[in-house]
């Protein structure tokens, strides 16, 4: 036996182990899913009374879906929450936007802050520094401006805010929207995002995203505010991480986030997920080497390479049946997260997951070569840790 041999033995055996673990993911996403998602939430009587939420709406712009996504937040069915409009720039046009809404809901509670503060180099934070400061009640919700809430959403994610809980966030999904744009956001969101972030939070492991995220307030102000984390571009991981390094459990909460945003193009999309890719790798190093094996035209090639190798099976055979078997899944994990029809028929679904799973390796690379962060007007490069420089 030659050392060629040895290393190829053990790269196989490695290939077909992880192979074995993401259908482990798989299995325990789909399983999680249908136990997790889409509770009945109902507003009973409470002892203790329900603690009010103030919501941080950080905005920018103005964007077709601008107003009826704010609206949701003012018909919730809570009995005692506030909404803080966070705006940069005096002269956003997202202001009028806020001011009709106030006008249309008097009797919800809701102020404007612009001007922003500057406390670090990450915009969302110097936004939202201002409405942080002024909340008045226990538990702050963050809230991205193209999140659509239902009426008992809030609801929802209280009811998480158990005991050993410091934070409750909501799994990222889109709304229906038209278009192969559309389509395309909700298969990803629907199948890699979810099977990670579910599986994730069923094992405690910290993958929360800030889009929608319920945070108890004494727990930021004990680590000096929400400011502490403003030299980081992803404010939303090292929160969490702060608050699970000191013991407290983080949750997904039974509804998905509703994206709604204004702008559905697929170069957006993309460019987003490019984004993402850099903040993963400069935060967790080691996405370099497994993120790519995670997707399933990689991880299948490697793997049907491993069992030829191994026990001389059919590589073409086995390939083949990895990812019919890979794609079933998915849209079942998809149907669940949905949790009612799809915008999309079965071939749509096809074209979408097979231009999601083809795009992924070139994402990736791509966002590797160009380790920079474009954030809106601003540029941003990342050191290892996650920590950024404008």
């Amino acid at each position: 036996m030659t050392p060629l041999w040895y290393a190829l033995y053990s790269l196989s055996v490695f290939f077909l182990i992880f192979w074995s673990g993401k259908w482990i993911v798989h299995i325990l996403a789909i399983i999680y899913a249908k136990y997790r998602l889409h509770r009945k939430t109902q507003l009973l009587p409470n002892e203790k009374g329900y603690p009010g939420v103030t919501i941080l709406k950080p905005l920018m712009g103005v964007d077709p879906n601008l107003f009826s996504n704010l609206e949701t937040f003012f018909t919730m069915n809570y009995p005692l929450y506030e909404i803080h409009f966070c705006i940069e720039d005096e002269n956003d046009p997202a202001i009028m936007v806020a001011r009709r809404l106030q006008d249309k809901y008097p009797n919800v509670t809701s102020k404007i802050f612009t001007g922003g503060s500057n406390v670090g180099v990450n915009p969302k934070i110097n936004n939202m520094h201002q409405g942080y400061k002024e909340g008045n009640h226990p538990l702050i919700l963050i809230s991205d401006s193209g999140i659509r809430m239902k009426e008992d959403t809030l609801l929802d994610m209280v009811n998480h805010m158990t005991d050993n809980v410091g934070l409750v966030h909501q799994m990222p999904f889109t709304c229906d929207r038209g278009g192969f744009a559309g389509t395309l956001e909700k298969v990803y969101f629907g199948t890699a995002q979810a099977r990670i972030y579910l599986a994730a939070d069923l094992l405690n492991i910290n993958c929360h995203t800030g889009m929608s995220a319920l945070i108890r307030k004494n727990l930021i102000d004990e680590v000096g505010g929400i400011g502490a984390f403003s030299c980081y571009l992803a404010e939303d991981f090292f929160l969490a991480k702060s608050l699970t390094d000191r013991g407290w459990k983080i949750t997904v909460s039974s509804q998905p986030a509703w994206q709604n945003s204004g702008i559905c193009q697929i170069q957006f999309f993309q460019a987003r997920l490019r984004r993402w890719v850099k903040l993963r790798v400069a935060m967790l190093p080691l996405t370099l080497l497994f993120e790519p094996l995670s997707e399933c035209l990689v991880l299948g090639a490697c793997s049907a390479g491993a069992v030829n190798f191994l026990l001389n099976w059919d590589p073409i055979l086995f390939y083949l049946v990895h990812i019919l078997v890979w794609f079933f899944c998915d849209w079942i994990l998809l149907s669940i997260v949905q949790n009612g029809t799809l915008p999309f028929n079965k071939f749509d679904f096809v074209i979408g997951w097979i231009f999601r799973e083809a795009c992924s390796p070139y994402i990736f690379v791509k966002a590797l070569l160009n380790p920079k962060i474009r954030w809106r007007s601003r540029t941003y490069k990342l050191k290892w840790g996650g920590i950024a420089e404008e």
